[in-house]
C-alpha cells in the first residue's frame, strides 16, 4: 500500500473549487495532437504520452536560434537533433548538497494572448511545438496536472521513451516522469492505468481535510497520497516542497491558467517556457495565467529564443 505523507511548508492555497486543473488552455490538451520526436523519421507515425492518443504524420521543418547568438551560431535554419533540443531546454545544474526544486511551466499563447481556441490549445499549436512539449516532459522528474484534466482527458501514465533513456539514466532519473495529480476531493477513477499500472507510482497532492475513504481508495490503487495543504486546498509552496521531498526536483506543470496563476502568486514558478503561436483568435479566451492580479508585476529574464515556421519558443527565468 502506498504511503501517505505530509508537507508542512506553507504559502497560498489552490482552492478546491478552482479551475486550476481544467483543460481550458492546458498544455495537457495538446497531447491529442502529434507528439513528434527527433529520433523518428520525418514522416513516421508518432504517439503522444499520457492521454488517449492519436497517430498522424508530421513534417519536421528547420529551426533557428534567435537568442542568445554568438559567432558560432549557424546563420541558416536547420533541423535540430533531439539531443540539441534537450540541451537547449536543460534544467539548471543542481547545486552541491540537497538540490533545490526547479518548477517550470510550459504554455502556448497566440499573438493576441489566447491560451486556447474553443477550449483547446491544440488548434494554436504545431508539430514543432509538440516536439518541444515532448522534450520538456522527457527532461522532467514529475509532471504536475490537475484532477479535472485527468478526468476529462483520460490521463495515462507517462511512458518511457527510448530516445531519452540514456540521458535519463545519466541524470539519475527513472525511465519515465511521474505524474502528480492536484486534487482536493479525490473524485478520481482509481481503476485507470494512471493509478494501477504506471512505471512510476502516481502522486496525489491533496489537503489535510481530504475524505478518508477517498484517500484509502487512492492508496489501495497504488497511488501515493501527499498532504500539501490545510483544509481541502493545496498550497503551491508545500506541493513543490513535498515533491522535492520525494526526490522530484525537476518539476514541470502544464496546468490551466488558474493553476499557473496560483503558482505565480505563490512565488514558486522558476521558469516559463512559452510558445508564441503566429495566430490571432479574438474572442474572450483565457490568458496563460489567471486569478487575482499581483500587487506588483514579477520580472522574468529571457534565457533563449528559438523559431520555426513562425512559432517562437521562449524560455524565461525568474530574475
Amino acid at each position: 500500500m502506498a504511503k501517505r505523507t505530509e508537507s508542512n511548508r506553507g504559502g497560498g492555497t489552490i482552492s478546491a473549487t478552482s479551475r486550476s486543473a481544467g483543460t481550458c488552455g492546458s498544455r495537457a490538451v495538446r497531447d491529442s495532437g502529434p507528439a513528434s520526436v527527433r529520433g523518428l523519421e520525418p514522416w513516421a507515425a508518432v504517439e503522444d504520452d499520457t492521454v488517449t492518443h492519436a497517430k498522424r504524420r508530421v513534417t519536421l521543418h528547420d529551426m533557428r536560434r534567435l537568442f542568445p547568438v554568438t559567432d558560432e551560431t549557424p546563420d541558416q535554419a536547420r533541423e535540430w537533433s533531439l539531443a540539441e533540443l534537450a540541451a537547449a531546454y536543460a534544467y539548471p545544474e543542481p547545486a552541491a548538497g540537497a538540490p533545490r526544486p526547479w518548477l517550470r511551466a510550459n504554455m502556448v499563447s497566440t499573438l493576441d494572448g489566447a491560451a486556447q481556441h474553443e477550449g483547446r490549445s491544440q488548434p494554436i499549436s504545431s508539430a514543432a511545438d509538440m516536439r518541444v512539449f515532448g522534450t520538456l516532459r522527457a527532461l522532467a522528474d514529475v509532471i504536475v496536472v490537475g484532477a479535472q484534466t485527468v478526468r476529462q482527458e483520460g490521463y495515462r501514465p507517462a511512458r518511457a521513451r527510448a530516445e531519452f533513456a540514456a540521458a535519463r539514466r545519466a541524470a539519475g532519473q527513472g525511465p519515465a516522469p511521474a505524474v502528480a495529480v492536484v486534487s482536493a476531493g479525490l473524485e478520481l477513477d482509481f481503476s485507470l492505468p494512471l493509478f494501477t499500472s504506471p512505471l512510476v507510482p502516481t502522486v496525489i497532492l491533496t489537503g489535510a481535510a481530504a475524505a478518508p475513504d477517498r484517500v484509502a481508495a487512492a492508496e489501495k490503487a497504488g497511488a501515493r497520497v501527499v498532504v500539501a495543504g490545510e483544509g481541502t486546498g493545496v498550497d503551491p509552496a508545500r506541493a513543490v516542497s513535498a515533491l522535492a521531498g520525494l526526490g522530484y526536483t525537476r518539476l514541470l506543470t502544464e496546468g490551466g491558467p488558474t493553476l499557473l496563476g496560483q503558482m505565480v502568486a505563490a512565488g514558486v514558478l522558476d521558469e516559463l517556457c512559452l510558445t508564441v503561436s503566429p495566430m490571432l483568435t479574438a474572442g474572450d479566451a483565457q490568458r496563460i495565467a489567471g486569478g487575482p492580479s499581483l500587487s506588483a508585476p514579477r520580472r522574468f529574464g529571457l534565457v533563449s529564443l528559438l523559431e520555426e515556421e513562425g512559432f517562437l519558443f521562449s524560455r524565461y527565468r525568474r530574475s
